[in-house]
């Protein structure tokens, strides 16, 4: 028995000195504090850390950006007491223990698209504004732009084209090609730059690029100038930093005021996607009305 005890007591040491010995010093700090305008009830968060959801006791959920910025107010009702996202971050699981309900919301993220400065098509007040985020080595960037055109012809006062820069790291030529596009814009060629760019995005090369400019009739000199300007360059960076901010990670991506729209394929989807945003368009006129 007494051996037993001992046994017992030698092992109870080995394992405190090893759980000893392999504890962690964990330090912390507070990033934010986030002010509530009631208390909180659950808070679910975003795989990516994009989005913070709030549940509040007065029934809202508020969504928070991953600086802690408010951006909206869901009012979803004081009977929800529980909130999970689901693997992909635009669907909410909202529960009710006293309604013994689980409801599935669809989250439509609207995003704040800076176009000033960028290449565009269309009347620059037009109510619907199209923005591409594009490469100009993608060829599935290339096949959109007839269908762009398309969307052009049959909304030439509603709808406005605007070009966004996002070279991908695996293209070797992407950004020297948006770079050499708005080096073109100083000059009042940026679309007939980035046509030729897109019709030879196979054959891209810093050549190919001097080619273009000659066939163009650009003033070389000032070109090659332009080509190394600093706000050139700080606005394709600009141009990536908002494709990251919507959530873009590959090209082309479309936004329709703000709005991700991923029926890129085909005239009905634009179609479709115009018509809903020119009716919230329109019952906004109608509530100014007096």
């Amino acid at each position: 028995m007494k051996r037993r005890y001992k046994i017992f007591l030698f092992t109870v040491s080995i394992v405190l000195v090893f759980f000893t010995h392999g504890l962690a010093t964990v330090e912390w700090k507070l990033r934010r504090t986030l002010k509530m305008e009631a208390s909180p009830l659950d808070v679910a968060v975003a795989l990516s850390g994009k989005w913070i959801f709030v549940l509040t006791e007065q029934g809202s959920i508020l969504v928070y950006s991953a600086d802690g910025i408010l951006k909206d107010k869901l009012v979803v009702g004081n009977h929800i007491d529980g909130i999970r996202l689901g693997r992909r971050e635009d669907i909410l699981f909202v529960t009710s223990r006293k309604n013994k309900t689980v409801q599935i919301i669809h989250l439509d993220f609207i995003h704040d698209i800076d176009v000033s400065g960028s290449p565009f098509k269309g009347p620059i007040d037009a109510p619907v504004v199209i923005a591409v985020f594009n490469d100009f080595q993608c060829g599935y960037c290339a096949k959109l732009l007839p269908l762009l055109d398309q969307v052009l012809e049959e909304y030439p006062k509603r709808v406005k084209l605007v070009y966004k820069n996002f070279p991908l790291r695996n293209h070797r030529f992407a950004r020297k090609a948006a770079i050499a596009a708005f080096a073109a814009k100083r000059q009042g060629k940026f679309w007939q730059f980035h046509d030729l760019l897109f019709s030879n995005a196979r054959q891209l090369s810093d050549q190919k690029i001097r080619e273009i400019a000659r066939e163009l009739g650009l003033n070389e000199e000032v070109f090659e100038k332009d080509m190394k300007h600093p706000e050139i360059r700080d606005k394709i960076s600009r141009d990536v930093s908002d494709g990251k901010r919507a959530g873009v990670t590959r090209t082309p991506t479309i936004l329709i005021n703000g709005r991700l729209f991923k029926n890129r394929t085909t005239l009905e989807g634009f179609r479709a996607a115009i018509a809903r945003e020119l009716q919230k368009v329109g019952k906004k006129d109608a509530k100014r009305t007096p």
